[in-house]
């Protein structure tokens, strides 16, 4: 017990110096305080393994509660302003400041034509038009049934990362991922059965799954630029402005008006989901993504609504049944499938 306390001592510190890369005189230092120092760099290693599980977790954690905050931030966009166009300005604020942020702090921002097509790939694919199709199907569907459609995101992970990137095909991922599934479709199950299959519905299925295949894909993209050494920052600067493009270009097609709300709650909102949404959250995620793969990184996504419906519950009286509680217990038991065989595989 006392060397784990002492253990965590030695990641607090290490939390706040700047090199992450664990240089050999810098652990020296920094483990001098910890029991681990007196079993030499194989405890160090220790201490290095499980600060990187502890900022995984972080991560996780961050984007979950982020996001499922957003749901409520999002309400105060619908309004006079077309979606699509708000989807645009939340976007075009989140790419500004980012590369206001990238420029102050001196990040690398020159990248060669071949780099820009693939950071342009996957601003397209992950901050435009999978957001765009997920408005669009919302006016055939309830939020719930999207919900569940999201939660499809880890199925199509797992076989675009096997198609694309080769990774192999986790069984228990397939597993956690049928039972987290089930688990959100109880969670919404009042919205699913009142589901009728009309062309309207149909129609709406469709561009929902259009959406998620296109989000995942933009999920695979980012893993891919990032073992091609393309840094997380920059590259959702640049995918943010490009995807705010996409669905300008988008809106001038389909005639939407840019009107604008100066009401309190729709710039607040808007900056809210601009920083938080997508510049912090897009942030913590994909970085994750690179770190643990797509498929394991997708769970989070069929974690955000059950979050929102906490969110709901303290600030909009939601009330939670017996099958939203079962719902949510599946949630739960999905995604200790994953840790619990991700600890076995450490």
């Amino acid at each position: 017990m006392q060397k784990i306390d002492r253990g965590y001592f030695c990641i607090y510190v290490k939390s706040i110096v700047s090199d992450i890369n664990f240089h050999k005189s810098v652990m020296i230092k920094i483990c001098q305080n910890c029991i681990c120092y007196g079993y030499g760099f194989s405890g160090m290693n220790y201490c290095k393994k499980v600060y990187s599980i502890m900022n995984n977790f972080a991560l996780y954690v961050l984007t979950i509660l982020i996001w499922g905050s957003t749901w409520l931030a999002i309400k105060f966009q619908l309004g006079s302003v077309d979606p699509m166009v708000s989807v645009g300005y939340r976007f075009a604020l989140a790419a500004v400041i980012l590369i206001a942020y990238c420029r102050i702090t001196g990040l690398k921002m020159r990248f060669t034509f071949r780099e820009h097509m693939c950071i342009a790939l996957f601003g397209t694919l992950l901050f435009s038009l999978n957001y765009w199709l997920v408005y669009v199907a919302e006016i055939y569907l309830t939020s719930g049934l999207v919900a569940v459609l999201f939660s499809t995101l880890v199925f199509m992970n797992v076989f675009n990362g096997f198609i694309f990137l080769r990774t192999p095909v986790r069984i228990y991922m397939v597993a956690g991922g049928a039972v987290g599934i089930l688990g959100v479709g109880l969670i919404f199950w009042p919205e699913i059965s009142s589901f009728e299959m009309s062309d309207q519905n149909l129609y709406g299925l469709l561009l929902g799954f259009i959406s998620v295949f296109l989000a995942s894909l933009g999920n695979i993209t980012s893993a891919y630029n990032q073992k091609q050494n393309l840094p997380v920052v920059q590259t959702n600067a640049y995918g943010m402005a490009y995807g705010a493009l996409v669905i300008f270009i988008c809106s001038i097609v389909l005639d939407k008006p840019f009107s604008f709300s100066m009401s309190f709650d729709y710039i607040v909102s808007l900056i809210y989901l601009a920083v938080f949404g997508s510049i912090m959250a897009f942030g913590f995620y994909l970085t994750l993504l690179g770190r643990i793969g797509a498929d394991k990184a997708a769970y989070a996504i069929m974690l955000v609504p059950v979050v929102a419906l906490g969110f709901s519950t303290f600030f909009e009286g939601y009330r939670w049944s017996v099958i939203s509680v079962i719902g949510l217990i599946l949630v739960m038991a999905g995604n200790m499938v994953l840790l619990k065989k991700k600890k076995q595989t450490a």
